[in-house]
């Protein structure tokens, strides 16, 4: 029984491998008949490619430095995909923005579906329900729309002051509660109020295994050998299609519990109509043609999903990016809290019609996009078509890398790049550049974040309100020394640092009676 199970996974694999050839003389024959060359990269091994060669955990890495070897674009092969990096914004910008008509499809991902994420539009295939999703989730967040969040975002933000000055060692989980309060409250009109919230574990549930899957690196093999989802339970490599049916249930409850909320409250009158993205939605779909109902109602769920999705790990990765560097650079957080304290005092906090006044804080809001990019290769694009480039050929279904980290590292641009030097961005007159990161690190063309408006105010709201509040130190021991560490990431589509010994404390200013009120105003 082994020895036949054997063969036939050689002959599986064999089969495999002999597409990859022909693919790959496809491609050969093709490029000779357009007579441009492809761009320049690795030499490829025989039906591998390069695959050997690309750090699988932190493929950026890999790009960054044959950017260097090869320049700005750098043509990959690995088994059966082809892949373009691109290590330049003006590149990016010309191909991803100018040419969006060609650059604006995701490749396919082996693991989207089996996994259940296929519920995320982002990664969705350019087309009709696309146009729909990316629709509805601009009537939210677009930038005159997601101002009406503010207020709440500010809420939100003195709420995680109080979770941070009551139990600072768990600061992960209370960003991660920020994160999702912020897009709760605008999606579903659902308050988020106890620290172990059952709508919040589902998200963590759901989540945490799944996105460390979405990346065409991480998808290869699933791609390259889709048998795996079909072995038996009880055979070698059975784990993948188990975990990819685990992970479809939880994203399957994650999508449906708050979207049932919604329409709960809708029905019994204590939710009004304008009180969130769906409820709002809902109400428009019963104007809409009854045929027309179900393809709406799919839509907004995806629509929904994908902003908590795209939300929970990007903000709370960026907090920690952000605490992280207040460790590690404190003079940084006194020159902002010195600003803080001049513009806006110490008898009130930061709110967003001081945000042009305070360039400093802005400069450090750059900085965190910057210096430890949270998506550094974004969400892959796709060619729906050929294309010439700068006398390159870019062949159709090629995947379209855009290595955010190797731009935001770029030692011409950023000297001494690898440190958090916010005043990088601030000109001799004491006024901000024009260099900010968030026109890159968002993506670009039609595919960029549609909720990057919403994104950067939330960041905006709590680095400010920290600022304003805390004392973010090194943690020290028994005896009183500072803690050395060297920081850790945990890589992923999403990469953030793992948590790091540290002291968070309220300013010596911030009295006790002033967190008391804010507390109460939480429970309110």
């Amino acid at each position: 029984m082994a020895l036949a199970l054997d063969r036939h996974l050689a002959i599986l694999a064999g089969i495999s491998l002999s597409f990859v050839a022909v693919k790959a003389l496809k491609l050969f024959i093709k490029k000779r008949q357009n007579n441009a060359p492809l761009p320049p990269g690795p030499v490829p091994l025989p039906l591998l490619g390069s695959v050997l060669s690309i750090d699988a955990c932190q493929p950026w890495l890999t790009y960054t430095k044959w950017s260097a070897m090869y320049g700005d674009l750098v043509f990959v092969r690995s088994l059966d995909e082809e892949m373009v990096v691109i290590n330049s914004q003006h590149i990016a910008e010309a191909l991803l923005d100018k040419r969006s008509r060609i650059y604006s499809d995701r490749p396919y991902l082996a693991t989207l579906v089996p996994y259940g994420l296929s519920i995320n539009f982002g990664f969705m295939a350019y087309g009709d329900e696309w146009r729909l999703c990316r629709r509805l989730f601009h009537q939210t967040f677009r930038p005159e729309s997601a101002a009406k969040f503010r207020p709440m975002q500010i809420k939100r933000a003195r709420e995680i002051i109080v979770n941070l000055v009551d139990d600072p060692e768990n600061y992960y989980d209370h960003f991660a509660t920020f994160s999702l309060s912020v897009v709760m409250s605008t999606v579903y009109d659902y308050n988020i109020s106890a620290r172990d919230d059952p709508m919040v574990q589902t998200v963590i549930k759901a989540l945490v295994p799944s996105l460390t899957v979405l990346s065409p690196e991480r998808a290869l093999m699933l791609k390259t050998f889709p048998f795996l989802l079909k072995v038996p339970d009880w055979c070698w490599g059975s784990s993948i299609k188990r975990s990819a049916r685990g992970s479809t249930e939880l994203i399957n409850e994650m999508a449906d519990m708050p979207f049932r909320y919604v329409q709960q409250h809708m029905a019994d009158g204590s939710s009004p109509a304008q009180s969130s993205m769906v409820a709002e939605n809902l109400q428009r779909m019963e104007r809409q043609e009854e045929a027309f109902k179900p393809a709406f109602e799919n839509a907004l769920k995806k629509a929904a999903t994908t902003a908590i999705i795209a939300s929970y790990e990007t903000s709370a990765a960026t907090l920690m990016i952000f605490s992280l560097a207040m460790v590690l650079y404190p003079e940084v957080q006194k020159r902002a809290q010195a600003e803080i304290d001049s513009v806006v005092g110490k008898e009130r906090l930061p709110t967003f019609e001081d945000r042009a006044s305070l360039p400093y804080i802005e400069a450090v809001l750059r900085e965190t996009w910057r210096w430890q990019p949270v998506t550094p290769l974004g969400v892959p694009h796709a060619t729906s078509s050929d294309d010439v480039y700068n006398g390159y050929f870019i062949p159709k279904g090629t995947i379209i890398t855009y290595n955010t980290w190797g731009i935001a590292r770029d030692e011409k641009r950023y000297p001494d790049a690898s440190n958090f030097i916010p005043e990088r961005f601030i000109d001799s007159d004491g006024a901000l550049t024009s260099d900010d990161p968030a026109q890159y690190i968002f993506g670009l063309g039609r595919r960029a974040c549609p909720g990057r408006y919403n994104a950067d105010s939330s960041a905006w709201a709590a680095i400010a309100t920290m600022l304003a509040t805390l004392d973010i130190s090194p943690a020290k021991d028994d005896q009183g020394k500072e803690i050395s560490f060297t920081p850790e990431f945990i890589p992923g589509l999403v990469r953030f640092p793992a948590t790091f010994p540290c002291s968070i404390s309220a300013r010596s200013h911030i009295h006790s009676d002033t967190v008391d009120s804010w507390r109460t105003e939480k429970k309110g």
